[in-house]
C-alpha cells in the first residue's frame, strides 16, 4: 500500500560516511544527549514518537544500523554484519557528534546488545538507561531458542522466507503489537526499507549472528558485556516490557530485574515486542516522567513509573 512516510516520520535525517557507506541517523533537539538504539527488523522509525516527545528538552540521536532504515544496504563483500561491527559504527557516530555530558541510552531488541556493548567500552559516558524488550546477556537458562528464529538462523528455508518473502519484517509488524495491533499503514512503514532481496540482507544477518554457543562469533563479546553489567547497577534505570514478546519474554525481564534490583519496572501482560508502539500512549509519557525525575548519572527518585 502507498504510505506517507513524511507524515509518519517528520524528520530530516543526517548521514555519516563509514568507509564509503552512508550511515543514516536522526539528530533532533538540543540538551542532554539521548541515544536510542533500535533492533531487528525495525529501524529508527520505532523511536519516532519518543523523539517527538523529548526533542524540545533533549538532543535525540537515533541511528539506522547499516542495512536498516535509510542507511545503505551493502552486500557481504562491503560490510561485516556482526555485533562488533555494529558497536564500532555506534562508537564512530557518537565520537563524530562529540556529545557532551553523560549519555542516556534507550535500547530495544538487538539495540540492547549493541548499546550495552558500547556502554561496556565507555562506562564513564553512560548516565541513565531505558530498557525495552531486549537483552545484554546470553539466552536465560529457562528460555528455549524459538523455533521460528532457529529456522531463520540455520536453514536455507529461513533464508528464502526472510529475503525472498520478507517474512521476518512482515511477521514482526503483525505480531509485535498485541494490545494495540498496528494499522496496515504502520505495518507498511515498518516494512518499507526492506522491499527487495538485496535490501533484506540485514534482517537475515542479524538473526544469523545470534550467538548461542562459545563457537559462535560474538559469543565472547556477549559474555564480556554481561559480566560487566554490574558497573551500571547504580545508574537511573527504567524498564518497560511487553510480556507477550515471543522472544524477549518474562525470562529476560526476570534476568534484568535480578541484575538491576533498583530499576523502575513497568511490565504489561497484554503487550508485545514493540512496546513503544503497542503501549505508546502510556509508555512515552512514563519515559518523559522518568527523565524529569532523575538526573543523568545520579541516584533515582523513589517514585516508580
Amino acid at each position: 500500500m502507498a504510505i506517507d512516510l513524511g507524515k509518519l516520520y517528520p524528520f530530516v535525517g543526517k548521514t555519516l560516511d563509514l568507509g564509503g557507506l552512508s550511515y543514516h541517523y536522526l539528530d533532533e533537539g538540543s540538551g542532554d544527549p539521548v541515544v536510542m538504539v533500535h533492533g531487528n527488523p525495525s529501524w529508527s522509525f520505532y523511536y519516532r514518537n519518543l523523539v517527538l516527545a523529548l526533542r524540545n528538552r533533549y538532543r535525540c540521536i537515533v541511528p539506522d544500523h547499516i542495512g536498516c532504515g535509510f542507511s545503505d544496504k551493502p552486500g557481504d563483500d562491503r560490510y561485516d554484519y556482526t555485533l562488533s561491527r555494529r558497536v564500532d559504527d555506534l562508537e564512530k557516530l557518537i565520537d563524530h557528534l562529540a556529545l557532551t555530558g553523560k549519555i542516556t541510552l534507550v535500547v530495544h531488541d538487538w539495540g540492547g546488545m549493541i548499546g550495552m556493548a558500547y556502554a561496556s567500552r565507555h562506562p564513564e559516558r553512560i548516565g541513565r538507561l531505558v530498557i525495552l524488550n531486549t537483552a545484554a546477556f546470553h539466552l536465560p537458562k529457562e528460555k528455549k531458542f524459538p523455533l521460528g528464529l532457529k529456522i531463520c538462523r540455520d536453514t536455507l528455508l529461513g533464508t528464502l522466507l526472510v529475503r525472498g518473502f520478507n517474512a521476518f519484517s512482515a511477521g514482526a509488524s503483525i505480531v509485535g503489537c498485541k494490545k494495540n495491533p498496528m494499522s496496515a499503514e504502520l505495518q507498511a512503514a515498518y516494512r518499507a526499507p526492506y522491499d527487495s532481496w538485496a535490501n533484506r540482507i540485514a534482517t537475515l544477518r542479524f538473526v544469523q549472528d545470534i550467538p548461542l554457543t562459545p563457537e559462535d562469533r560474538g559469543y565472547s563479546l556477549v559474555s564480556e558485556v554481561a559480566d560487566g553489567l554490574e558497573r551500571f547497577a547504580d545508574l537511573p534505570m527504567a524498564i518497560f516490557w511487553g510480556e507477550l514478546d515471543f522472544v524477549f519474554d518474562r525470562s529476560f525481564l526476570k534476568e534484568w530485574m535480578r541484575r538491576f534490583p533498583k530499576a523502575k519496572v513497568k511490565s504489561y501482560p497484554d503487550a508485545g515486542h514493540y512496546i513503544l508502539e503497542d503501549m505508546k500512549e502510556e509508555v512515552v509519557p512514563l519515559i518523559e516522567k522518568f527523565f524529569a525525575e532523575t538526573e543523568c548519572g545520579t541516584a533515582k527518585s523513589p517514585s516508580s513509573p
